[in-house]
């Protein structure tokens, strides 16, 4: 039991963090993006251009060692390729160039719906279930409203109780496939690098 606990708990802040990362993704290479090149006609946008670009081996790093961690998936690792030597503008026009840094960006990008996916799922697995376990400490002090139903009484609150029971372990099994199938998610992407 201990272990399903564990286990649970886990799949709780891998969705999370899924839902964190995915809008820091979609932001961060929003912005950075298009400010970098919208200033790549002065020195300092080629720099940016460079390191935004190659933040893209520091992120898909801490996305196969998350995996790893909250799943237990093993993924191969990426590896980097040797910075380049030379001007600033052969440097950002290499990385511009690279494939691979567009092919992270975009997975990356996506991780955006899928965090709000993850985010909807860990509302209805995970503190769901933990609301209507606590109602009928509730009832007492609140007007709760059930599918339209009225709680009033503690008989009314222990089957919202027992509704929110068997919502946890369905819950745990549902955010358990769905940190698997985000896990795989970020395992394909490792896939298409090696491509």
């Amino acid at each position: 039991m201990k272990k399903e606990i564990v286990q649970s708990l886990q799949d709780f802040y891998f969705l999370l963090l899924t839902f964190i990362t995915g809008v820091f993704y979609f932001c961060f290479y929003l912005v950075s993006l298009v400010f970098s090149l919208s200033m790549a006609f002065t020195l300092v946008g080629l720099p940016m251009i460079t390191y935004v670009m190659r933040s893209t081996r520091t992120f898909a790093r801490y996305e196969r060692i998350q995996t790893k961690i909250y799943t237990d998936l093993s993924i191969e690792p990426y590896e980097r390729p040797q910075k380049s030597e030379g001007s600033v503008w052969q440097q950002a026009k290499e990385e511009l160039a690279d494939r691979r840094n567009w092919t992270i960006i975009g997975w990356l990008m996506l991780k955006f719906p899928l965090g709000l996916l993850a985010l909807l799922l860990t509302v209805l697995c995970y503190i769901a279930p933990v609301i209507f376990i606590l109602v009928p400490l509730a009832v007492p002090y609140m007007d709760l409203y059930f599918a339209g139903i009225r709680v009033d009484t503690f008989v009314k609150s222990l089957f919202v109780m027992a509704g929110g029971v068997l919502l946890a372990f369905a819950g745990a099994k549902l955010g358990r496939s769905t940190a698997l199938l985000i896990g795989r998610y970020i395992r394909h992407m490792f896939k298409r690098l090696h491509a």
